[in-house]
């Protein structure tokens, strides 16, 4: 069955915050497999997304910046607006899958990694992750394992998000406890690899962990006054146009 993301209609917005410019984004996603996405990204952070199976909208900025996120948008509609663009993606992704005949879909492989979020410690609990990124359609399957056999305790698994490139990355973490001999492995399965990709990983004492310089610089400075926004249809192209 064929997945792809054909649609993306984004509405962008340049404002300006103490002279410094910022970017405010909203997405919709649309595709082959009936689902859609909606969400709002600020300076290339998620701010919300819509969750139209439980048919709520899920705030995804740090409490830090507001306790109540729902008044940043308050007048702006989120919910039935985002309803409203779903029906029109949808149109829109038909009529250019009947204008292509539908040629065979663009495919990007995943690339993953996997390192630690603190400093390895014998017998001291740690986190393990597994980042996953650069892959289109937005639609793979992750598993652990602990010296070979598959682990269902402790893991979680994020929702994918869309790279500028309009592929995507999604991470999944496993809570485990360091132990001399012990392997652990990330396998990815996507449709667009030959054969599942697997990371290993086994805890060397003497090495700190990876994780710290991975995510440093991350961040978010978030200063919403207002929306102001044009729309524009944007079409995920295939590799070369």
């Amino acid at each position: 069955m064929k997945r792809s993301a054909l649609i993306i209609l984004m509405i962008n917005s340049l404002c300006a915050f103490s002279q410094i410019p910022n970017e405010f984004e909203y997405v919709v996603g649309c595709f082959e497999n009936e689902k859609t996405e909606v969400q709002y990204e600020f300076n290339g952070e998620e701010l919300l997304y819509v969750d139209f199976d439980r048919e709520e909208i899920v705030y995804t900025l740090p409490r830090f910046v507001t306790d109540d996120p729902s008044k940043l948008f308050e007048n702006v509609k989120v919910f039935q607006n985002a309803n409203k663009n779903k029906v029109a993606c949808s149109a829109i992704l038909t009529l250019f899958k009947a204008e292509e005949k539908s040629p065979p879909e663009e495919k990007d492989p995943p690339q993953s990694i996997l390192y630690t979020s603190e400093e390895v410690q014998l017998e001291v609990e740690n986190t393990l992750i597994c980042f996953v990124n650069h892959f289109f359609p937005p639609d793979i399957n992750v598993s652990w394992t602990r010296n070979g056999h598959l682990v269902s305790e402790g893991q979680s698994l994020s929702r994918y998000y869309p790279n500028n490139d309009h592929s995507f990355h999604q991470f999944t973490t496993l809570t485990f406890t360091p132990k001399k001999g012990d392997v652990y492995s990330c396998t990815v399965e996507h449709s667009a690899l030959d054969r599942p990709i697997t990371k290993s990983w086994e805890p060397e004492f003497s090495h700190p962990s990876l994780g710290p310089d991975v995510f440093c610089g991350v961040g978010l400075t978030l200063g919403l006054v207002g929306v102001a926004a044009g729309t524009f249809l944007m079409v995920k192209r295939h590799h070369g146009q």
